[in-house]
């Protein structure tokens, strides 16, 4: 085990401890404190929110864990929560039933993750490590998680025993419970009292009854330099002369994400850390996915923030909880029974896809490289990197060298160029490297050998007003962006949840008419560079559906002065 690259690269940012005879463990006095826990409040003592955070302090004095790592209002928030937030009688199940069960979960860990290491090594997926590790950025991978360690990971996070002071120079969010607890006591909101009562359930279902399945954490990136098995980062030609068919765009008024019965990417409109404000004060989209599918709450643990040209996707998160509002209004409203079938992993069909906007973008996200900047990274969520890389290595198997970097390559601009000659057909024409590898892939991806591992040609995207509301972003805009990367990506087809913005009434009306003029990728993206050419000269002050088509300017009532 200490060998492992894997197990070392995450082992400084777990509460275990290796020894020599390369076994994982809890120091002796951990054990004997859970196992205290473990017996129940008839045994521990531990029947009130206050006494709890009193036993997991003792746990993390046995770990070394300092007192400076935690929030120092954690402990008024448990006991708040605990002894006066809920139900007696739920309290008393929890204290009686719920935490023993985590105790017992926690003293299995180390024997979760020797298991799940001996699975690793090309047993879930041929020759692809999916081993629990820092998935750093820049390196795309995989880690494949059993359900049930899972459980265990997040009720370490619970009992804050995760060491921290190694994350921040790793760009990791933060992965342990206290702040949350520390807000409901300091700035009492009823949203984090209910956020808490989502991770609550969510602890009550697994100790009930454990679930059997797996779930898939997936760093996907754009190659930003030649010779990577990535899909290269495309520049602004690639988007301009793409001939690429625009997919079918579907519109629904109402409704959320999460709720959609098909198996397609969900897009998570992220932070660039992952999870954003779930485990503090935050309460918009991608904070109640995470409180309603809490297994999302792991990828925290081991996946630094994403650049420009990544994105993150997750398969097989389980729903525990329904809820009702949004932000200040959100409400824990029960338990949900999970319907989605599973795949031949033991993942649920759910494909959650974290992608991160530009952040209050203003009149800049008019800018060419910021729009490349945004569909770039709604392409690299959408695009199945899998079938990607099983392409490119039937080129290399080819003999096709394009996709190498090549010492007589001219760098012109930092835009490298290469005379391409496929196989027995040489080309006259210079294209870029990302240009060549891109086309051939698009114009052969229904070829036998570019399926991937349970590829379904049905899988879509499902989305909505990715980076607007509190990032700033024009929706117009973005939702154009957005179909434009998922045509590309050769998805059947994308879903628009509009939650009724007003700047979304005619999106409708739009996406008929351009889908009757037969428009390609590349010539959609042309005119909203030009419409963005105009935005930044000043040149037009409309919206980018009434400036393509004047006649709903009448009817396109919106006030786009907050994009600009």
């Amino acid at each position: 085990m200490e060998n492992r690259e894997d197990l070392t690269s995450i082992l400084p940012f777990l509460p275990l401890c290796l020894r020599s005879s390369s076994s994982l463990f809890w120091p002796p006095p951990v054990v004997v404190a859970l196992k205290s826990l473990s017996f129940g409040p008839h045994y521990s003592n531990v029947n009130s929110g206050q006494l709890l955070f009193l036993a997991i302090s003792d746990i993390r004095n046995c770990l070394s864990l300092p007192d400076y790592s935690i929030s120092s209002s954690a402990s008024d928030g448990f006991a708040l929560f605990f002894d006066d937030l809920i139900p007696r009688a739920e309290a008393a199940k929890w204290f009686e039933e719920v935490v023993p069960k985590l105790a017992d979960l926690l003293l299995r860990l180390p024997s979760l993750l020797e298991t799940h290491y001996e699975k690793a090594d090309g047993g879930i997926v041929k020759g692809v490590n999916t081993g629990l590790r820092l998935l750093e950025l820049q390196q795309p991978g995989i880690v494949f998680l059993s359900q049930e360690l899972v459980g265990a990971l997040l009720a370490c996070s619970f009992f804050c025993l995760f060491p921290t002071s190694d994350r921040g120079a790793k760009h990791l969010p933060m992965i342990n419970f206290d702040h949350l607890f520390a807000y409901l006591y300091d700035q009492y909101d009823e949203k984090l009292e209910n956020k808490l009562k989502c991770i609550v359930h969510y602890f009550e279902r697994i100790g009930s009854l454990m679930p059997a399945g797996c779930v898939s954490f997936e760093r996907k990136v754009l190659a930003l330099e030649h010779g990577t098995f990535c899909f290269p980062y495309p520049k602004e030609n690639f988007w301009s002369q793409s001939n690429i068919s625009l997919c079918p765009f579907k519109i629904s008024n109402s409704g959320f994400i999460e709720d959609q019965l098909s198996e397609a990417i969900e897009v998570d409109f992220a932070n660039k850390y992952l999870g954003g404000g779930a485990l503090s004060r935050g309460c918009v989209q991608e904070e109640i996915r995470f409180m309603i599918n809490p297994e999302l709450i792991a990828g925290m643990l081991f996946l630094p923030c994403m650049a420009d040209n990544e994105a993150l996707e997750i398969v097989g998160t389980e729903r525990f909880s329904n809820y009702t509002g949004y932000a200040s209004s959100f409400r824990f409203d029960g338990d949900h029974v999970d319907k989605k079938e599973i795949d031949v992993f033991g993942r649920r069909k759910r494909r959650i896809i974290a992608i991160d906007a530009l952040s209050s973008p203003g009149k800049r996200q008019y800018r060419v490289e910021c729009l490349l900047r945004e569909i770039n990274k709604a392409l690299c969520g959408f695009l199945d990197h899998f079938k990607c890389h099983q392409y490119q290595k039937f080129l290399q198997d080819a003999g096709f060298e394009g996709c190498q970097h090549d010492p007589n390559v001219k760098e012109s601009g930092g835009h490298s160029e290469v005379y391409h000659s496929s196989p027995g057909n040489p080309s006259t024409s210079s294209q870029t490297i990302e240009e060549t590898l891109a086309n051939q892939l698009f114009r052969n991806h229904e070829a036998h050998y570019c399926q991937p591992l349970d590829y379904q040609q049905e899988i879509g995207v499902v989305t909505g007003n990715w980076g607007c509301g509190a990032f700033g972003g024009d929706p117009q805009v973005k939702a154009m962006l957005q179909w434009l990367a998922a045509s590309q990506a050769l998805r059947p087809f994308i879903l628009h949840y509009t939650f009724d913005l007003a700047a979304l009434q005619m999106l409708g009306q739009v996406a008929q008419w351009i889908c009757s003029q037969g428009w390609t990728v590349g010539e959609l993206w042309n005119m909203l560079v030009e419409y963005s050419v105009q935005r930044l000269r000043g040149e037009t002050g409309t919206g980018f559906f009434s400036w393509l088509l004047p006649s709903l300017k009448s009817r396109d009532t919106i006030l786009l002065k907050q994009f600009s």
